[in-house]
């Protein structure tokens, strides 16, 4: 089902979207589906995002792993292996505990979000034809390279870095699959906050996690 002359509203700016991007079939999006159902039996667990401390909820933690690094690599120059096996402890505890790994994933989803940066957008998506956006207002765009090609027409007119704080941030994960739900606040220049409600839902593969699902649903103030 194509996407003739769909457009959405962003922020106050009207987007369209090129013919050629499509829906995906529901046959092709039904596995990631049905494990995204299968989580809704989980209790949430609620983050407090500071606001201004920690806009995009979950810098912070980002910011605790590069310094762990950066830690890391000093005490391996400085030969203090002691040193770098415990903080190599540490990172491997940061890295393995499923809810802080899908909220540093969801932090750095936001964080390209504000800059603007395609090249770590891409990055971050799983890249296969199950992976599906839906911006506010609009339909969904299913498929690795129309959701990136999305990006690209939600950017164009913007002026970075944006705005981006968020509220009410809560994370569920189960086995391989995980999914946060916050209130997303963007401010682009010269424009007013808009808000919306967002679901982000991540998989595990290979270790890592990568966002499927982006659901954003404007919200009246």
């Amino acid at each position: 089902m194509a996407l003739h002359g769909s457009n959405f509203c962003y922020n106050g700016r009207i987007h369209d979207f090129p013919r050629h991007c499509c829906i995906g079939s529901q046959t092709g999006r039904s596995k990631l589906f049905q494990q995204a159902s299968s989580l809704l039996s989980l209790q949430p667990c609620r983050v407090k995002s500071g606001d201004s401390q920690d806009p995009l909820g979950g810098e912070s933690l980002i910011m605790d792993q590069q310094t762990l690094e950066q830690d890391l690599q000093k005490a391996i120059a400085e030969e203090n292996y002691v040193e770098a096996a415990k903080i190599r402890d540490s990172l491997k505890n940061l890295q393995e505990d499923s809810k802080t790994s899908v909220l540093l994933a969801n932090a750095r989803f936001y964080d390209s979000f504000k800059t603007g940066d395609l090249a770590i957008m891409q990055t971050l998506w799983a890249k296969n034809d199950e992976v599906c956006i839906v911006h506010p207002g609009a339909s969904g765009i299913s498929g690795y390279n129309d959701v990136m090609e999305s990006w690209e027409f939600v950017w164009a007119d913007y002026e970075f870095p944006l705005e981006i704080q968020l509220k009410d941030v809560r994370v569920h994960v189960k086995g391989d699959v995980g999914y946060v739900t916050c209130r997303e606040f963007v401010k682009t220049e010269g424009s007013k906050w808009g808000v919306q409600f967002a679901t982000n839902l991540f998989e595990r593969i290979d270790g890592q996690w990568f966002i499927c699902i982006h659901h954003a649903s404007p919200i009246d103030l």
